[in-house]
């Protein structure tokens, strides 16, 4: 044995795998990405904080950025928010329901796979077709508003699609599938030796949900309606096309692009600020989603 043992640790250690000097060329597939990333996300970026700093003839200042504690510019940003929070907790709740459907729901394989490819199309359905879909529905002389009315229905004036509710409306038509296509393998991660070791304990399907399910998708859940939120936040082209960029349609994108294309109010150096203030948020929103996200994948692994 002890002869045994001393021919074992006698043989010597596999020489380390030398590592080649030779350039990799598999970095040539992702360079379109890296500068497609730099041209349309990076440089804009820096161009909107940079510019923000400087007045018309090109002096540095910050006068654009306390021009933001204008009155109408702090109500645009409380009700962009307010509209995104909506939509977001709407939308969030709604797809979690129909993800916990399809995937813990034991409904039948074809509506799961039905429903996951609207999402994939719904999701990116927006801005002026959307618009025009919901004013054909929803609008004053829309199919679904004149059969209501056919049966003693008014859905106006008490309603408008061109309103809070009528954007918010036309928000969570593609918040509800973008909270789908996210949660949809979140739920799926869940495994069934949890519940069954619950069930086992003498834990309920409620203890079950409250105690383990819950706590463990809790992450995952905010950090999507994070997600969601900064996806509201960010939407220019459905809330244009349903306002016109008019008094009613105050959102953030909506102010931006009028400070900086309008003939007779424009100030581009406000409108800079306006985007540096979206640029903050918007990036506090993603980090808190990347930080929830990992925390929920712990366990999903």
């Amino acid at each position: 044995m002890a002869q045994l043992v001393r021919t074992e640790t006698s043989q010597p250690a596999p020489p380390p795998a030398r590592r080649s000097l030779r350039p990799s060329w598999a970095w040539i597939g992702v360079l379109p990405f890296f500068g497609f990333v730099a041209a349309f996300l990076f440089y804009p970026a820096l161009s909107i904080v940079v510019q923000t700093f400087f007045d018309r003839e090109r002096r540095p200042t910050l006068q654009n950025l306390l021009d933001l504690n204008q009155p109408f510019i702090i109500s645009s940003y409380v009700y962009t928010i307010e509209l995104s929070a909506v939509t977001a907790v709407v939308g969030g709740l709604l797809g979690f329901l129909l993800a916990y459907a399809v995937t813990i729901g034991r409904l039948p394989g074809w509506v799961r796979s039905s429903l996951l490819t609207f999402s994939g199309v719904a999701s990116n359905f927006a801005g002026v077709p959307l618009a025009f879909a919901f004013i054909a529905t929803l609008g004053q002389l829309g199919l679904v508003t004149q059969a209501l009315k056919s049966l003693g229905i008014s859905l106006y004036p008490s309603f408008s699609l061109y309103s809070f509710w009528g954007l918010a409306i036309t928000y969570i038509y593609f918040q509800i599938p973008l909270m789908v296509l996210i949660m949809a393998p979140a739920l799926d991660g869940l495994r069934p030796e949890w519940r069954e070791a619950a069930e086992n304990l003498g834990a309920s399907g409620w203890q079950y949900w409250r105690q383990i399910a819950l706590p463990i998708l809790l992450p995952s859940i905010l950090g999507t309606t994070a997600l969601l939120f900064g996806n509201a936040f960010g939407a220019h082209a459905t809330a244009f096309a349903l306002t016109g960029g008019g008094s009613q349609g105050n959102v953030v994108t909506i102010l931006i692009g009028a400070q900086l294309s309008s003939d007779a109010l424009a100030n581009p150096g406000l409108g800079n600020a306006l985007a540096f203030g979206m640029i903050v948020i918007m990036t506090a929103t993603i980090g808190l989603y990347t930080w929830l996200r990992r925390r929920s994948e712990r366990w999903i692994q």
